[in-house]
């Protein structure tokens, strides 16, 4: 198997069929691959769609239904468990994959022993660039990224010119891919985060195992972010992310300087 997709599920009727066809467009005919798309507890017509699509992919696709919502380490740690793919691919079910994405990103991945994670760039559906990348947080700079985000975004401009794939702290989980032996080596997703930093989290892990992690952005997917944590509304997702913010942390001992990783 060359390739393993995980994508989680929660409520994403508008999105689920587009972004598991848009994988499957890119990955058809050049690699053999398997999909498991795990749902935690929608109570929307998400669990029909993934039924749908998988009689029409039946040897492809699997499907795993949780009761509740478990968040997303536990939930996508299931799937990972299962995969048997060389490379992996860890995917929110509201990204559209543009033709060519995976076989750019697995490229990069064949070409250098030492990049442990790749992700590509990410824009919204209009058209602007989405902040997907960023130097691991202090509880300062957490803090004005989580309120501020879109003027952060608003302040920057797309290049006209695409740059080399360059290092950087981390990328967000809308669109990873790395090899199954990083996935022996680090581990798999911390399950004491529910929803957030985990991407944070594992990209630290990922460099603390002597791997870097790379954003290549030649390629570009779209995101139909649902920013459910984002902005200030004090909900359960906000409370959720609060608690992964300060478990992670005490977990890597800092609060005020960023650790070093080079």
């Amino acid at each position: 198997m060359d390739i393993s997709a995980i994508i989680l599920t929660w409520n994403s009727e508008k999105y689920i069929e587009n972004s598991v066809c848009s994988f499957i467009a890119d990955c058809e005919g050049e690699y053999f691959y398997e999909i498991f798309i795990v749902d935690n507890g929608s109570v929307d017509r998400t669990k029909k769609i993934i039924q749908n699509l998988t009689d029409r992919y039946a040897d492809s696709i699997t499907p795993i239904y949780l009761e509740k919502n478990y968040g997303t380490t536990y939930s996508r740690n299931l799937a990972l468990k299962k995969a048997k793919g060389k490379f992996l691919v860890v995917m929110d079910s509201d990204v559209e994959v543009n033709k060519g994405t995976i076989s750019r990103l697995v490229n990069v991945l064949s070409d250098n022993k030492d990049v442990g994670i790749v992700a590509p760039r990410l824009f919204y559906p209009s058209g602007t660039l989405q902040r997907s990348t960023d130097v691991f947080p202090t509880i300062f700079t957490k803090i004005f990224r989580y309120f501020f985000l879109k003027l952060i975004e608003n302040k920057e401009k797309v290049p006209e010119v695409t740059t080399s794939p360059r290092e950087v702290d981390y990328a967000i989980s809308a669109l990873w891919v790395f090899r199954h032996d990083i996935l022996e080596r680090v581990g798999l997703l911390d399950e004491n985060i529910f929803y957030a930093p985990e991407d944070v989290d594992y990209c630290l892990r990922v460099w603390k195992a002597g791997y870097k992690v790379m954003y290549v952005p030649d390629v570009a997917c779209v995101h139909h972010t649902q920013e459910i944590s984002r902005g200030f509304r004090i909900n359960k997702a906000f409370c959720n992310h609060l608690r992964g913010l300060i478990y992670y942390f005490r977990k890597h001992r800092y609060f005020i300087r960023k650790p070093k990783i080079t």
